[in-house]
């Protein structure tokens, strides 16, 4: 099969879709790599070392698109590689569609096999592709929080970890997940007074656990999420429902009755966000006030540290990469049901029920339009 990688353009987007190892191991199976120049140089991963592992590099993403069976990215495509999509092309990336109608229209009508890594599955019940960017992201919303609590990012002027005599700050997780998990982490490591809510006993039980009387974990329901969202000086939404839109926990309502200068960090932007007052941001412009609270909301976090979450990424898709490459998309994908899983638009037609659902849309069961039935 001929892959191929192209720059991602998304704003302040430094992340490459492929690593030179992961390149190196499909040419060893004889599938041909096409690189764009300077896909991968930001990060220390220049056309060289491509080369040498056996990359083919081209000037252009139009050079890319045009002689690739399948599109490998980490972000979703931007309009102008959405229509250098072909028909029957394969496009392997982040896709996040549930909250972009814009989006999903153009792929749908691009013809394309859009295969999305944030809702393939593994045995475990678990999304194999999406953990290693909630990990990074996770943690990173404790650092984005800390600083954002600073009066210079017009926050309220607390210190995460308080000092002797001076009390902590409060930290609550809404969602107990794997960002949820790692900002607690990062939260607990920082010495902050962390709370988590969630609506799963079981994991509530094992985060009590895991991380014994250093963490509070409350069960959630509307009264406890406004109790403990006003009293919080710094709020991370972690929220997850596998492909679909994040539900609107806090209200404006209750954004209005927070404190002055405290912190939403709303990992959930990329699908829409956990917040009636939450908008995409980005590395550039992270930040912006609603009734006083400082809100942290970009939509790729895990850029910004990109080396690391390019490493992490590859780590995770190379064996779906490989699958794809070896059998084709079809074949691949009726072989493996977790694969299949990440299959939200097949030539023309939606096949995933939350994309269709938020938009108010029909759909087709993958297993429909594969023929499995």
């Amino acid at each position: 099969m001929r892959i191929g990688v192209p720059k991602e353009i998304k704003n302040s987007e430094f992340r490459v879709g492929m690593i030179p190892a992961a390149v190196r191991e499909l040419a060893a199976c004889g599938h041909q790599v096409y690189i764009e120049t300077n896909a991968g140089a930001a990060i220390g991963l220049d056309d060289p070392i491509y080369v040498r592992a056996g990359a083919t590099i081209l000037s252009s993403a139009a050079e890319v698109f045009g002689v690739a069976d399948m599109i490998v990215k980490v972000k979703e495509p931007q309009p102008e590689e959405i229509k250098r999509l072909r028909p029957g092309q394969t496009l392997l990336a982040y896709l996040h569609l549930a909250p972009d109608a814009a989006q999903t229209k153009a792929l749908v009508a691009s013809g394309a096999v859009a295969i999305a890594y944030e809702t393939v599955t593994d045995a475990q019940g678990g999304l194999p592709l999406l953990a290693p960017m909630s990990e990074v992201a996770g943690r990173m919303s404790i650092q984005a929080g800390a600083h954002c609590l600073e009066m210079e990012a017009g926050g309220r002027g607390q210190l995460l970890g308080g000092v002797p005599g001076v009390p902590a700050a409060r930290v609550v997780i809404l969602g107990g997940g794997v960002v949820g998990t790692n900002a607690a982490r990062m939260a607990m490591g920082m010495e902050a007074h962390v709370t988590i809510l969630d609506i799963s006993l079981p994991r509530l039980y094992a985060l009590d656990l895991q991380f014994g009387a250093r963490m509070h974990t409350i069960f959630s329901t509307i009264d406890s999420i406004e109790e403990h969202v006003l009293a919080a000086d710094l709020v991370i939404g972690a929220v997850l429902v596998p492909g679909a839109e994040a539900p609107k926990l806090i209200t404006e309502n209750m954004v209005g009755q927070m404190k002055k200068g405290s912190v939403l960090v709303d990992v959930a932007i990329d699908q829409g966000g956990c917040s009636e007052t939450s908008r995409a941001t980005t590395h550039a412009n992270p930040t912006y006030l609603v009734h006083g609270v400082v809100h942290y909301a970009v939509a790729n976090m895990p850029g910004a540290v990109a080396r690391t979450s390019t490493f992490a990424l590859n780590n995770a898709t190379l064996p779906f990469i490989r699958q794809l490459a070896d059998k084709g998309p079809e074949r691949a994908m009726a072989d493996n049901p977790h694969l299949r899983a990440g299959l939200n638009i097949y030539k023309g037609a939606i096949t995933y029920g939350a994309v269709a659902q938020a938009q108010g849309l029909s759909f087709i069961h993958a297993e429909e339009i594969l023929r499995l039935y």
